[in-house]
Order: C-alpha cells, then sequence, then structure tokens
C-alpha cells in the first residue's frame, strides 16, 4: 500500500482572501524498520497485526509515564508566541518507518515541536490515524483493542491528555486524529485540542470507505457528530476525515457554519484493485473545487510510503 506525500495548498491565490492565514509544510522521513522477521524491502514498512497489537497494547500501558520530547529551548523565547491574530497552518507528514509502535507517536510529537519552533505554527495537522499503521488494508479483529476510549473525559486517555499537555505546553492547536471506541460503536474520529490545552469536541468520519485495502465499514461506524467546526483561539477551524474530502457537502456545511480554514487528516494511496489507477489528480482537483466554490484554504496532510500487512507467516497478505 503505498502513500504519496502531498499537501494540497488549493488555488493560492484565493489566500488573498485569507491575509490572515500562513500555510507551511513540514514533511519528516524516518529511518526504515520491521515489526516482521520478514523486512520485504528496506524502503518498506511491514507489520502483521497480532504482533504489532501486543506491543502496542505493552508500550500504551507506560504511555502517561513517558515524558514528552525536550523542547529545543525555553517557550518564552519565541518571539510572537501567544499571537493568535494570524492562522499559521502546518501540515505534517511522516514517513511511516519506525522501531516500535511507541514510535508513532514519538515522531508525531516531535515533528510537532519542529513545526512551532522552526516555522512559528499555531496549528498543527497530523496525518489520519497517526499513532500506527493504516491497519484498514484487511479486516482484521486484533485491531479492535487498539481503539481509544473516554476521548472527551478529562484525563481518562492518556494519549489525549498527552497532547493536551503538548499543545497547552507550545501554545498550539491539535486536531488529533485517531480510531474511537464509544460505547458499543468505534469511529474514525477527530478529537479538537485548543492552544490552551482543552478539549474543545469530537467529529466522527461521517463518509466511510469500503474497497479494495480501503475496508473502514469492517471498523468504523459512520459519524453521529454531523460536519462541524470548533472555535479555537487561532480562529473557527473545520475539520473532515480522508474520505470525507471527495463530498462538497462537507466543506460546504463547514464553510456555512463559519469555518476560516478546512483541514482532512487523511491516508489515501494506491489503488490495490488495480496499480494502473492514479487518482492523485482526481483527488486534488476535488479539493480545489472545494476552495474555489467556498473561497477558504482546505489543507490535507497525507501518508509518506510503503506499508505492507502481512500474515502469521511473514508473507504480503494484501
Amino acid at each position: 500500500f503505498i502513500y504519496s506525500s502531498f499537501t494540497q495548498i488549493p488555488f493560492s491565490s484565493l489566500l488573498l482572501f485569507h491575509l490572515f492565514l500562513i500555510i507551511i509544510i513540514v514533511t519528516t522521513q524516518a529511518s526504515s524498520s520491521s515489526f516482521s522477521p520478514n523486512t520485504m524491502s528496506s524502503n518498506h514498512f511491514t507489520y502483521e497485526p497480532n504482533q504489532y497489537v501486543q506491543l502496542h497494547q505493552e508500550q500504551r500501558k507506560t504511555l502517561e509515564n513517558t515524558p514528552l520530547p525536550p523542547l529545543p529551548r525555553p517557550i518564552e523565547e519565541l518571539v510572537g508566541r501567544g499571537d493568535f491574530s494570524k492562522i499559521k497552518v502546518a501540515a505534517v507528514q511522516l514517513e511511516t518507518p519506525v522501531s516500535s509502535p511507541q514510535g508513532f507517536v514519538d515522531r508525531a510529537e516531535k515533528a510537532v515541536i519542529e513545526a512551532v519552533y522552526e516555522h512559528g505554527a499555531n496549528l498543527v495537522l497530523l496525518q489520519e490515524l497517526f499513532q500506527g499503521p493504516y491497519f484498514c488494508q484487511s479486516q482484521e479483529a486484533a485491531f479492535f483493542a487498539t481503539a481509544e476510549s473516554h476521548v472527551e473525559e478529562e484525563g481518562q486517555n492518556a494519549l489525549i491528555a498527552r497532547m493536551q499537555q503538548l499543545a497547552k505546553m507550545l501554545q498550539v492547536v491539535l486536531p488529533i486524529s485517531l480510531f474511537e471506541r464509544k460505547n458499543n460503536a468505534y469511529y474514525n474520529s477527530v478529537v479538537m485540542i485548543d492552544a490552551d490545552g482543552s478539549i474543545l469536541g469530537t467529529y466522527r468520519k461521517t463518509h466511510i470507505p469500503d474497497g479494495t485495502g480501503y475496508q473502514e465499514k469492517y471498523y468504523f461506524t459512520p459519524g453521529d457528530t454531523g460536519f462541524k467546526v470548533f472555535h479555537t483561539k487561532v480562529g473557527v477551524v473545520g475539520v473532515g476525515i480522508c474520505w470525507d474530502q471527495w463530498f462538497p457537502e462537507t466543506a460546504r456545511a463547514m464553510a456555512l457554519l463559519g469555518a476560516d480554514v478546512l483541514l482532512y487528516p487523511t491516508a489515501i494511496g494506491s489503488e490495490p484493485q488495480d496499480p494502473t489507477i492514479d487518482s492523485a489528480d482526481h483527488w486534488q482537483r476535488a479539493m480545489q473545487g472545494h476552495a474555489a466554490s467556498n473561497v477558504i484554504p482546505v489543507i490535507a496532510s497525507n501518508r509518506y510510503g510503503t506499508e505492507i500487512l502481512l500474515d502469521g507467516e511473514g508473507k504480503e497478505k494484501q
């Protein structure tokens, strides 16, 4: 499953209508590694579901006691920090290979710090489901154990509490994409954390794909939140998730709700049913249409690299 490094900044001329908005791109590559003895290729990330989930669960037990990455220097030394008169968005794209499940979270935190310290971002968009590989390539019941619960309850979820701490420390708005369990339902969700560390609410993905390599209906229930915007310290932020990008009503609804900018954390890659198909131009044109129709900037953060799902024998499954 191959993902392209791409952040869409549609119709740059439209930024003239939003002079308070600055967009930057942060792309981070990591050394390649694997959770399987069969590495397939040094440029590929390979994983076997049961092995990955076991490691994920073991490391999550220690997450709340794991310190955040150190800051390059005191945050007070950054000129203009805390000035929210302009929206400065960093769209972060991260290469998949890491050395452990915890490495997915570590690299995201370091990328957020880099976006703030090196680029002055006050709104940072990470890619869809950034805490691990895109597991929806196949139907694997083991992955339900990785879903996050109690994501809006203060102090009840270790990952969200950690992201709240990071947001408050850096004075940055963080939309956090995750696999959520709510009661007996499972969702593809974004939890919006404001620059003071407070939780503003959750959006649950409305449009759920179901096809070769994108078997999300096995994992996710269609969202029950409706389209939403969040009134953050930097402005009114609308967030859709991945396949929501293909539908004009998502962008239109958020624009009518007063969004200043539309964000889409994303995992759009190759077309496994037909490798000759390249849907990148279609995808980009759809987002350009949303930007033009609503006169609003649209930013997506996609995955980068190649992910290979393995079976129990270490052979490629997808």
